[in-house]
């Protein structure tokens, strides 16, 4: 289906820091000038913006405004140079999954808008990177999941896992149910999301997962950090990103 290289950014569960790891990587690719493009088919769960306290109730308000932290972020990446419509041109205000969520809003999710959304950038950008919803296996509409929607696309996909305890068994999941539906993987990023030091596993698990997969670890995030660091040091991780599919 795709024209212009891309991936899919998946992740091993939910909050274990996609966006966070997407906007990294296309900031990037901004600083060198590359027209990068970002979309995220879907986002469910938003905020209110005159005080920016997450919403609790699935009840919306006349005349109250609100924001999804996922779009803002990815709109701030990229320096606000495609409108957040294009971004994500689906948006439900409760946190769960993207179907659920519009049920609440007695609405369904658009399904040929996921993908007449994801065609606009064809011949917009230089790299696409396309966000999911949750993990792997997360409904993205009532017909489909994140892993339907990527197979559809044909492009390779990039896990983000936690960086600490449980992600052995998460990551390697998430790898036998991609390619178990034919899913090209390009590669796993770690992400270190909790800012205690006590979890002796985030020293062990990049070897561990390295020695059960032949995925290679890209490399890792550490906690709010600006880049992705190489697995065998410090150093930002040389990742030829057009070469990766």
């Amino acid at each position: 289906m795709h024209q212009c290289p891309g991936f899919i950014i998946t992740g091993t569960d939910t909050d274990v820091g996609k966006t966070y790891v997407t906007q990294i990587i296309a900031k990037q690719f901004v600083k060198k000038e590359i027209n990068i493009g970002l979309y995220k088919p879907a986002c469910s769960g938003s905020e209110l913006r005159e005080d920016n306290k997450i919403r609790e109730s699935n009840e919306i308000k006349e005349g109250q405004k609100f924001l999804w932290n996922d779009v803002e972020l990815l709109f701030n990446a990229i320096d606000g140079q495609y409108d957040r419509s294009r971004i994500c041109p689906q948006c439900f205000h409760a946190p769960v999954a993207p179907p659920v969520a519009a049920h609440l809003e007695n609405k369904t999710v658009d399904s040929d808008l996921i993908y007449s959304g994801l065609k606009w950038w064809q011949d917009k950008v230089d790299l696409l990177l396309v966000e999911g919803v949750g993990g792997l296996l997360c409904p993205l509409s009532q017909e489909e999941n994140i892993a339907d929607f990527a197979l559809k696309t044909g492009y390779p996909v990039i896990i983000v896992a936690r960086l600490g305890l449980g992600t052995i068994n998460h990551t390697l999941l998430t790898i036998e149910a991609a390619q178990s539906r034919g899913l090209k993987i390009a590669g796993i990023i770690l992400n270190d999301t909790e800012q205690t030091i006590s979890d002796i596993s985030r020293k062990t698990n990049p070897e561990e997962i390295q020695k059960r997969t032949t995925i290679p670890l890209l490399g890792i995030v550490h906690y709010q950090g600006n880049q992705i660091i190489s697995v065998e040091g410090n150093a930002p991780a040389n990742i030829d990103w057009f070469k990766l599919e």
